[in-house]
């Protein structure tokens, strides 16, 4: 899920790209361990918080020119780029080292300088060298004047020693496991046995220390490097739980946090992606059916949620069972690429409309007639997102099974994962049992040590933004993680769809956030804001 906040290409917002958008915020996570031999036997290591055996003078970044961006992108010519070097292994701190890369946008100003606001636009594994310039085109004079902005590619992502399992399908999307359309798991299981093993033949045993709690202490090493002795930071989906981990090991380093479409960290991450996938898509996909019934006379999908519910049902079995070629196009339209593009274009509700034209246009190729109308959409949908030169193709992929794989065990019992999609494919048919289905994560051996643990309490110092209908990440992942955080953290929800919630129409959420950015005070209770205007 991904592009920025400022307008783009195709309206979509700029930095929160498409193709990443297919990230499920929900599943955000980290490392992997290799399955295979060389992997067979370890056991979870114990590693605290601290970073170990470090000093301030290990800590150095040189600040020069960014890494040349994808053709066709723009970056603003103050951001500064530099490369921090740190253990691959925590527990190891002499052994090998890997490459950071991270950004900075010097906006503060003299006299009102509060410190740095460290971004993570999620995904997960999506880099955020120039996250910095996309937050502040959003933020306004009153932040910008406290913070310097930061960004950082994590550990394996794009600059970041990028790690690739040479994937013969590189897109994230490619691993959402799908079922058969007579709700089979054959080919399921195949695959993800497959994609575990190429990584781990390919990529080995290193790969399992690019897990969340290292990211996290990759952090705590910009801030050494930053010289600051706390760190503000700014999480949005996947970033969230980072961010959580970040706290609950670095206490005394957290100074403001905001944490924004929200990860439950008590389900990392078999069942955030179980237990709340099919739910989120369920609460969302009625704001898309209703711009689709305001087209009802020209779109022809339904003149009521209902029917446009039931034809886009339909229209996902037939291309289940007969995918439709696509003019120009190398790929053929299927149930899954539909179901997963309807995902990305429901995390923001300027993109509501491309939906539902792409539904009318996905409708027509199954019928063979589609018009210039239509072809110009599946173009603009379906449009690839360049790579950064020198990021291999599949670094996404393969580090979204690091990242979901690695932080913390998935059950290994096929018939329990078949039990269970067919359950799921019942109840949620909008997601047609997915989530609920066997992923690569069921293949690899036991993570390179015990998944993170989310401290409840500490200073008060976090703010929780979250919408109500979140397809990404659901109402019910950001009530877990306040839960989780308790009486340390405050909570703003919001009456809106969509994944993101700061700048999205509500001046009730916006003012919360903002205000304590610039003073640091939280809202005395928990707040729900219900004055959303849509752009």
């Amino acid at each position: 899920m991904t592009t920025t906040r400022s307008s783009a290409q195709h309206g979509f917002p700029r930095g929160r790209r498409i193709a990443a958008a297919l990230l499920v915020s929900t599943l955000a996570g980290t490392a992997l361990v290799a399955c295979g031999a060389d992997a067979k036997g370890s056991q979870p290591a114990k590693v605290s918080g601290k970073s170990v055996g470090e000093t301030a003078d290990d800590a150095k970044i040189t600040w020069g020119k960014c890494p040349a961006l994808a053709e066709g992108q723009t970056r603003d010519p103050r951001l500064a780029c530099g490369t921090l070097e740190v253990p691959l292994d925590y527990q190891n701190p002499g052994g090998m080292r890997i490459d950071v890369a991270v950004s900075r946008l010097s906006t503060a100003q003299p006299g009102k300088r509060h410190g740095v606001l460290l971004l993570n636009p999620g995904g997960p594994a999506l880099g955020g060298l120039d996250m910095p310039e996309a937050m502040a085109s959003t933020l306004p004079k009153s932040v910008l004047d406290r913070y310097d902005l930061i960004g950082f590619d994590p550990r394996g992502v794009e600059h970041s020693t990028p790690q690739s399992c040479g994937l013969q399908n590189p897109s994230v999307s490619g691993l959402f496991p799908y079922p058969a359309a007579d709700g089979s798991i054959t080919k399921n299981v195949a695959l993800a046995k497959a994609d575990a093993q190429q990584c781990a033949d390919t990529v080995g045993e290193n790969l399992r220390y690019y897990n969340t709690a290292n990211t996290a202490r990759d952090m705590d090493r910009i801030r050494q490097a930053l010289g600051e002795k706390k760190i503000s930071y700014w999480g949005q989906s996947y970033g969230t739980y980072l961010g959580a981990v970040y706290r609950s090991l670095f206490q005394d380093h957290t100074d403001r946090m905001i944490l924004e479409g929200n990860v439950d960290p008590t389900k990392v991450w078999a069942n955030q992606v179980a237990d709340t996938w099919g739910k989120g898509m369920a609460d969302r996909f009625p704001d898309a059916a209703r711009v689709a019934v305001a087209q009802a006379s020209t779109l022809k999908l339904g003149t009521n949620v209902a029917q446009v519910t039931h034809t886009y049902l339909t229209l996902a079995d037939r291309l289940d069972r007969t995918p439709a070629a696509i003019p120009g196009a190398s790929v053929s339209l299927d149930g899954a690429l539909l179901r997963n593009m309807t995902y990305a274009l429901l995390l923001h509700n300027n993109t509501l409309p491309v939906l539902a034209r792409f539904w009318k246009a996905a409708d027509g190729l199954t019928h063979g007639s589609t018009t210039a109308a239509d072809t110009a959409v599946l173009k603009e949908v379906l449009a690839d997102t360049p790579t950064s030169p020198g990021t291999p193709a599949d670094n996404q992929a393969t580090m979204f099974m690091a990242l979901t794989c690695g932080d913390a065990e998935w059950p290994h019992d096929v018939d329990g994962y078949a039990a269970r999609t067919a359950v799921d494919r019942e109840k949620w048919p909008l997601t047609a049992g997915m989530p609920a289905n066997i992923w690569a994560c069921a293949y690899w051996d036991k993570p390179a040590e015990a998944a993170a643990k989310v401290v409840k309490g500490g200073p008060r110092n976090t703010l929780i933004l979250q919408n109500r209908r979140d397809n990404a990440t659901p109402w019910e992942s950001g009530v877990g993680l306040r839960k989780s955080l308790g009486g340390g953290s405050a909570f703003v929800g919001v009456d809106n769809g969509g994944h993101y919630v700061y700048g999205e129409g509500s001046t009730c959420a916006d003012k919360a956030t903002v205000g304590f950015l610039t003073t640091g005070h939280l809202p005395d209770e928990d707040v729900y804001c219900t004055d959303v205007t849509q752009k």
